[in-house]
C-alpha cells in the first residue's frame, strides 16, 4: 500500500501542487490538508481518495502559490492609520518603525474568503485523479516486485517440504530403532505382538501425512490467490497463518533434528513472507 502520487496544475494566477503519500495500515485512516476554501470539498474528496485506495495511512495534500496579482489579504487602511495615532501619543519615533508596529496588531491586515470557482475546481478535480492515478501506479509497480519475492518464498517452502517428505519415511525408521534400542536396553521379554502394537499407536501420533498435504494444498490456495485480479491481502495474511500452523504442527511431531532444522527454515521464509503482506492492499 506504499505509494506517492503528485500533479501540478498551472492557472493564470496561481499554481495548484496535489500530493497523495500512502503508507501500509489495516484500515483507512486519511489525513487532508487544504486551504480553507476548498474545505467545503472535502467530504466528496474523501469518498473519492477512499474509493481510490480503500485502505492505508493516507495523506492528502493540496498547496496554492499565488503567481499572478491576486491576493485575499488587505491592509486595513484605517486601523493601522489608527494605530500609528495612538503610538505617537505614547513614543515620538519614525513613521516607519511606527508602521511596522502596527501591521503587527490585530485587524491590521483582512483576509475576504473568496467563493470558489466552480469551473476552476472542476480542472483542479482532474488534477486530483490524475495524482490518484500516479500512485496507483506506482502501488502497482511494488505489487509485482511483491507478488515476485512471494513466488520465490514460496517455491522455498515447497522445496523444503519435499525434503522433509523425502525424509519423513527415514524419521519414522529412526524413531522405531531408538524404541527398540530402549526395549532391548530393558533387558525385558517383551510380547512381539503387543510391542508392534504399541509400536504402530505410538509412531501414529509422529505422523505427519495430514500436515503435509494441508501445507501443499495451502501453498497451492495461496498461489491463486496471488495470481487473482482481486484485492486480496487480507486472504493471503489468512491462507499465511494457515501455512503457519501446519509448519508448526509439523515442527512440534518430528521429533528429528534434521527435519527441524528444515521446519526452522520454512518459519523464517514464511515470516518473511507475513512482513510483506503487510503491504498489500
Amino acid at each position: 500500500m506504499t505509494g506517492y502520487g503528485k500533479s501540478v496544475l498551472q492557472l493564470p494566477t496561481k499554481k495548484i501542487t496535489i500530493e497523495v503519500k500512502s503508507l501500509n495500515s489495516k484500515n483507512l485512516d486519511l489525513n487532508a490538508r487544504m486551504p480553507s476554501i476548498y474545505r467545503e470539498k472535502e467530504l466528496s474528496l474523501r469518498k473519492l481518495i477512499a474509493s481510490e485506495l480503500e485502505r492505508g495511512k493516507i495523506d492528502f495534500s493540496i498547496y496554492v502559490e499565488i503567481t499572478g496579482e491576486e491576493t485575499t489579504t488587505q491592509v486595513n487602511k484605517t486601523v493601522i492609520k489608527q494605530y500609528i495615532k495612538q503610538l505617537k501619543d505614547i513614543v515620538d519615533g519614525d513613521e516607519t518603525e511606527l508602521l511596522k508596529m502596527a501591521v503587527r496588531f490585530p485587524d491590521a491586515l483582512s483576509t475576504e474568503r473568496d467563493d470558489i470557482d466552480e469551473d476552476e475546481w472542476v480542472t483542479i478535480l482532474q488534477e486530483i485523479k490524475v495524482a490518484l492515478k500516479n500512485i496507483a501506479i506506482y502501488r502497482l509497480d511494488e505489487g509485482k516486485a511483491l507478488e515476485a519475492d512471494f513466488k520465490v518464498r514460496l517455491e522455498n517452502i515447497e522445496s523444503l517440504l519435499e525434503q522433509i517428505i523425502t525424509m519423513d519415511p527415514e524419521r519414522i525408521e529412526g524413531v522405531r530403532e531408538r524404541l527398540r534400542k530402549g526395549v532391548d536396553d530393558l533387558k525385558e521379554k517383551v510380547d512381539e505382538n503387543r510391542f508392534e502394537q504399541e509400536l504402530v499407536f505410538y509412531i501414529e501420533k509422529f505422523d505427519i501425512t495430514e500436515e503435509k498435504v494441508r501445507l501443499k494444498n495451502h501453498l497451492d490456495y495461496f498461489n491463486s490467490a496471488l495470481n487473482s485480479d482481486d484485492s486480496n491481502g487480507k486472504k493471503l495474511a489468512f491462507i499465511g497463518q494457515e501455512m503457519g500452523r501446519e509448519i508448526n504442527t509439523i515442527g512440534s511431531k518430528s521429533n528429528y533434528a534434521p527435519m527441524q532444522k528444515l521446519v526452522v527454515q520454512m518459519k523464517d521464509e514464511l515470516e518473511k513472507i507475513k512482513e510483506q503482506l503487510l503491504n498489500v492492499l
